[in-house]
């Protein structure tokens, strides 16, 4: 694991501006993960799928190519990177 050292004369305030950061941050990106929870739900009950299904599907060719299947492998794509970030943001500890 990579440890991070910051100077500063006043090191008690740098650590709450990062703490608030990475909390303001993390609030943002679970809010972006409910919000594409939600929209690939729509596009499972709409077509009565799982995404895991869906994507086995369309990359086996067996669907035709829609907008909204672009739109439901792009918002598979967005649940996967906050995850990542989100595990990310959460991996971080500070250390004294």
């Amino acid at each position: 694991m990579a440890e991070l050292t910051l100077r500063s004369k006043d090191p008690d305030f740098v650590r709450r501006i990062i703490q608030t950061a990475l909390s303001e941050r993390l609030q943002s990106v679970k809010a972006g993960i409910k919000k594409t929870e939600e929209r690939l739900q729509e596009f499972e009950t709409k077509y009565q799928l799982s995404t895991e299904e869906f994507i086995a599907r369309f990359n086996n060719d067996e669907l035709s190519h829609s907008f909204d299947f672009d739109e439901w492998i792009g918002e598979s794509q967005m649940l996967e990177h906050l995850q990542q970030t989100k595990e990310s943001i959460e991996e971080i500890h500070f250390v004294d």
